[in-house]
């Protein structure tokens, strides 16, 4: 699955620059983050609907589109697919291939919050 994700980065990227006329990648990449957010929104949504109602086959069209929608964002934040991979082997690495990272765990140092060392400044109360 991965080299097909991979092959469809590959051509959002192509068609990032694309004529908006001709193509919906670059329609979306000109609307902006927000458009494709909402997009992506919208696809997982209709996946669930379609689950719930036990319509295997929509599930799978409706899967597509949300992979698709999701390649997207991810070309337009300069996410590529091989960062997605990495931090999945990492999860992996932890907490086996099934499961989902805890809550609570600490995000990887080179996405931890820098926190000041410096006293905060309070206000004194009038």
């Amino acid at each position: 699955m991965s080299d097909s994700l991979d092959r469809l980065y590959k051509s959002v990227i192509d068609l990032k620059k694309g004529d908006p006329a001709n193509s919906r990648t670059a329609r979306l990449m000109r609307a902006g983050r927000s458009k494709i957010s909402k997009k992506l929104a919208e696809e997982a949504v209709e996946v669930v609907i379609d689950a719930m109602q036990g319509d295997r086959s929509a599930v799978i069209r409706e899967s597509a589109d949300l992979l698709y929608n999701l390649v997207v964002l991810w070309a337009s934040t300069g996410i590529r697919p091989q960062d997605v991979w990495a931090e999945m082997e990492r999860r992996e690495r932890l907490f086996g291939l099934a499961e989902k990272l805890p809550k609570d765990l600490p995000a990887p140092v080179s996405r931890r919050k820098v926190v000041s060392l410096e006293p905060r400044q309070v206000r004194k109360r009038r």
